[in-house]
């Protein structure tokens, strides 16, 4: 009967119907205005989440950046402490003076590029001076050196001086520019110095449009100070596109720009390659107006106004509401801004609104169907539940929830319905429970056994004997053994039998503490043994006893050869296979340790490869490359295998013998090398014979400390060099006196230019016939205030190895001068010598400056006899040719000295405009005694005479050269027959003597 009710009182006039429908109204109005309250908060959370996302964008670009910033900053520092070090300081013993090919241009410069076109050189001619040519050699090394390291960060390295020198790797400006450019007014040379730059730091300059480089560019710039003097900066540049490019958004909706703190735009996407060029050929700056938005533009203006380090705001651009993120990078006063749109931060919000609202419509019905089920079923609804909970339950369903117990009859019979049900859910649930522990350790045993099956690692298990009883797949693979091969063999088996020596350890170490990790070869089939990173570990029951081990096997060969390659790289040199500096003063150091503790000897070798040089530019670098392998691939058939062999650099080598403890075992090895040597080479077409001058000292005999020795070879070499060449020398304490006394003299030089310690002496030349002094020979004396007289023959060669010869030269041209003037107003009109080095007659200035000297001084030009000699006109013939022609255009006599000795050559001597012929005095200092020398000092004579030139006689100190002399018409002569070289102070007796001789 009660069933047969139910569906009367659905109807829709039914209060309780009406009831469901007006709550089910309030629910779905309060839910829309609930769901419209969360979206608008929403709105506001997704607005605020994506100007937090555009911070951490920002922060993390400007981050990244930073540290890309300083990383250059690094690099630019510590390249401008290798320059000034080795260049300013002269700390470096790696540079090796060399001469560079130097130009003098039309327009006023000097300019230079290196052999390897690497680099380039620019200075004035104004600027020009030993300083700056010995800097030029110099920095042209040290670029080849640091610049192909450089330009992997950069795309240029330059130095500029404040005296507008420039040494730039590549070469562009050094070469392209004017002669009058001035690097110097350039605003980034600017920015290093004091007045921009007091704390003497790497500084960033403003973005630029290069005009050689024809791109915009940033400099980074590291002032160089010279006894706390400013000296210039070096530098590198970067384009600007490479630096931006550092700046990765990573959102296809994020949009970056760039702009620095004047209001520059450097990066937008508006901007693009074309722009760029059109902007810095016409010379204009990027100025962002030209390319955002009047609302963006004003962000701009109030970020550079208020100097603000981070900034967010929206602006708007065609229309669209956007958001941004400002952030400054200090060090380049760069600001880095991050945008998207606004809309795109909504564009889920808009999807979630649509899903809202069909949730509540939803969840208004559900509202209305459970109230209709609350009022119109609340006896019947229990009643079935309890009775579709009894038949559930009887049907399996054991976890469904019976009607909660109350106080009525309904109350309590689901009581007693639910505690049955309990009872005989916990029999059940125990039952399913250990069914389930069952099946999930199956599966994990499962899981285990295809993990090691499938791993990359290869695995072995053993029993706790050390047999072993598994072998996955990837461990057959990296052995080639089958798996027979591995069932039952002892765990160690599978190391490979080239490590025996670690067997025992491993064996100690197991059985000590049951564990065991490290490298070690792997044993394999018929291939190679392999590297592996081998783990053995025990594995152990819930009770601690150890059942069995577990071995893994990692390979690691890749990171061995990796090894094995940044060793060679780092020890050896890669063109000839020898070790290389590096290595070789790490040998050195554990010879000299072992010789330290007695009982161990060895010997050092120092050589290098001679006329290595003329081979290497005339047949060329390549040609040079071969010959060098060659001799790597001789020395190292012929020398022991326990001895390091070495390639220091270009072509220096050097050698350490083990075991030689006397100077005969090292001569004998020495003889070995040049008899290798001196076999030739063929490189192509051409056959060269090379030599080696091999300096030698012995350890622990002459040094017991590393520097030493090794200055103790190379001083055994220079004199090996002395010597003639492709020979060997020992060291001895008469070398190292010789050297420091060289150093003592190069010094000392120094003080004697500044203290005006020089003085001349002038030897006479006389006409044999009526004794009159028709001219002088001006020579140089040093008069040191402690060691008294110095030789010529000792402070003149170390003067022009330095340079220092140019302005000791240029002194004694003016002091010789003023002499022919002085000698002139005594109505003595006679004719000065004076000598001229090699180093004086490449000079540049040497015409200027004697045109200077002339002019200021007032002597007659013709007075002046400039003497040089056949080896300096024989070098560069044309050049020779070409300076001697401006000399003559002075008005100057230009005179042969010490003639025959050198590379006489008769065809380029009439091509030379000489106008005298000196005798040197070696051929008549044996006249009349060697009929050979009397022989060719009058060929030259005659040879003179043929040639209408001029003929003096050297050396020249007993009366029969005189009458020998006369008989063959040479009548001016020079020599201590007739005076020494004097002073000025002391002319007068000279000529009282030669007047008393004439009367007499």
């Amino acid at each position: 009967m009660v069933y047969r009710r139910l569906p009367s009182r659905f109807g829709v006039n039914s209060l309780s119907v009406k009831l469901s429908l007006l709550i089910s109204a309030i629910c779905l109005i309060a839910g829309i205005c609930a769901a419209a309250l969360m979206l608008k908060s929403e709105e506001k959370q997704l607005v605020f989440e994506e100007h937090e996302s555009l911070k951490r964008s920002s922060e993390r670009l400007s981050s990244q950046f930073n540290s890309v910033i300083n990383t250059k900053i690094n690099i630019a520092e510590q390249a401008n402490n290798v320059v000034t070090s080795q260049l300013l300081r002269n700390e470096s013993q790696l540079l090796r003076n060399q001469n560079a090919d130097i130009t003098f241009a039309d327009d006023g410069s000097v300019r230079s590029t290196s052999k390897d076109g690497l680099s380039g050189a620019f200075i004035p001619q104004e600027q020009y001076s030993p300083f700056y040519k010995k800097l030029l050699n110099d920095s042209e090394s040290l670029w080849k050196i640091v610049s192909p390291t450089l330009i992997q960060d950069f795309f240029n390295f330059y130095l500029i001086s404040k005296d507008n020198f420039i040494r730039i790797a590549p070469p562009n400006w050094a070469l392209n520019v004017n002669g009058d450019f001035d690097f110097t007014n350039s605003a980034s040379f600017n920015y290093a110095q004091l007045a921009s730059n007091p704390n003497r730091k790497a500084v960033w300059s403003n973005v630029y449009y290069d005009q050689i480089w024809q791109n915009w560019v940033i400099s980074v710039l590291v002032p160089i100070y010279q006894n706390n003097e400013f000296f210039g900066v070096t530098g590198s540049d970067i384009a600007l596109s490479t630096l931006i490019s550092q700046l990765p958004v990573g959102d296809h909706q994020q949009h970056l720009f760039v702009f620095d703190d004047q209001g520059q735009l450097l990066a937008h996407p508006n901007l693009n390659k074309t722009t760029f060029e059109q902007y810095g050929r016409a010379g204009k700056t990027l100025n962002s107006k030209d390319f955002v938005s009047d609302d963006l533009q004003h962000l701009i203006d109030e970020t550079i106004k208020l100097k603000l380090p981070e900034y967010a705001n929206s602006f708007v651009q065609e229309g669209e509401t956007h958001i941004i993120n400002i952030r400054k990078l200090e060090q380049l006063n760069w600001y880095i801004g991050i945008y998207k749109k606004r809309s795109s931060a909504l564009s889920a919000l808009e999807e979630l609104k649509v899903k809202f609202f069909g949730l509540f419509i939803l969840y208004a019905i559900l509202v209305a169907l459970l109230l209709h089920q609350a009022l119109y079923q609340l006896v019947l609804r229990r009643i079935h539940s309890l009775v579709h909970a009894v038949i559930s339950f009887g049907k399996g369903h054991l976890h469904i929830d019976f009607p909660k117990e109350n106080k009525d009859e309904i109350g309590k019979l689901n009581g007693s319905f639910r505690n049955m049900a309990i009872e005989i859910r916990k029999l059940i649930d125990g039952l399913n429970q250990r069914i389930s522990e069952k099946e999930i350790a199956e599966k994990a045993a499962n899981r285990l056994s295809k993990a090691v099956a499938f791993s990359g690692t290869g695995v072995v298990i053993t029993n706790q004997h050390f047999h072993i009883e598994y072998v996955n797949p990837k461990m057959l693979e990296m052995t080639g053994f089958n798996e027979k091969h591995f069932i039952g063999s002892p765990l160690l088996d599978i190391i490979a039998k080239e490590m025996a020596i670690l067997l025992d350890d491993i064996d100690i170490d197991l059985r000590s503490r049951n564990y065991w990790r490290g490298d070690t070869l792997l044993q394999a089939n018929d291939k190679q043994s392999i590297w592996v990173s081998l783990s053995i570990s025990p594995i152990r029951e819930d009770g601690g006893r150890i059942t069995s081990y577990v071995a893994s096997a990692q390979d690691i060969s890749f990171v061995k050869e990796s090894q094995r390659k940044m060793e060679q790289l780092a020890y050896f040199d890669t063109l000839t296979g020898l070790a290389n500096r590096t290595f070789f003063r790490m040998q050195l150091r554990k010879s000299m340790a072992l010789a330290e503790r007695g009982h161990y000897a060895f010997a050092l070798f120092y050589f290098d490869l001679d006329e290595f040089k003329r081979i290497n530019d005339t047949l060329g670098h390549d040609a040079g490359d071969r010959l060098l392998v060659e001799v790597a691939n001789r020395l190292k058939m012929r020398l022991r295998s326990e001895d390091t062999i070495a390639r220091l650099g270009g072509d220096e080598f050097a050698v350490l013998l083990s075991g030689i403890e006397c100077q005969e075992h090292a001569t004998d090895v020495a003889n070995t090398i040049q008899k290798t040597l001196n076999e030739p080479i063929k490189l192509g077409n051409n056959e060269v014979i090379i030599s080696a001058s091999i300096g030698i000292t012995m350890a622990p005999f002459d040094s017991q400390e590393e520097d030493q020795l090794l200055k103790h070879a190379d001083l055994a070499m220079y004199e090996a060099k002395a010597k003639g060449r492709n020979t060997f020398h020992f060291y001895s304490q008469e070398l190292n006196a010789a050297a420091n006394e060289r150093l003592f003299i190069e010094n000392e030089l120094r003080h004697a230019i500044r203290d005006k310690q020089f003085v001349i002496h002038y030897q006479p030349q006389v006409d044999s016939r009526t004794l009159q002094v028709v001219g002088y020979e001006a020579l140089i004396r040093w008069f040191h205030p402690t060691e008294g007289m110095i030789s010529p023959t000792k402070f003149i060669p170390i003067a022009e190895a330095t340079g220092l010869i140019v302005e000791l030269g240029a002194w004694v041209l003016k002091e010789a001068c003023e002499f022919a003037v002085r000698l002139a107003n005594q109505n003595l009109k006679n004719n000065i010598s004076i000598n001229l080095s090699a180093r004086q007659f490449k000079d540049a200035n040497l015409v200027p400056l004697l045109a200077k000297i002339i002019k200021q001084s007032g002597v007659e030009a013709k007075r002046l006899h400039l003497e040089l000699t056949e080896s300096m006109l024989m070098g560069h013939v044309e050049a020779a040719i070409a300076q001697l022609h401006q000399l003559k255009a002075l008005g100057v006599s230009i005179s042969i000295d010490d003639f025959g000795t050198g590379y006489s050559s008769l065809s380029y001597l009439k091509r030379f405009p000489v106008d005298i012929l000196k005798v040197d005095r070696s051929f008549v200092k044996d006249i009349p005694q060697d009929t050979n020398d009397m022989e060719i000092t009058a060929a030259i004579i005659a040879m003179a005479q043929k040639l209408k030139l001029n003929v003096v006689a050297e050396g020249v100190e007993t009366i029969e050269q005189i009458e020998f002399l006369q008989n063959n018409n040479c009548y001016i002569v020079q020599g201590y027959y007739f005076s020494p070289p004097v002073s000025e102070h002391d002319l007068p007796a000279l000529y009282a003597k030669l007047n008393k001789t004439l009367v007499s």
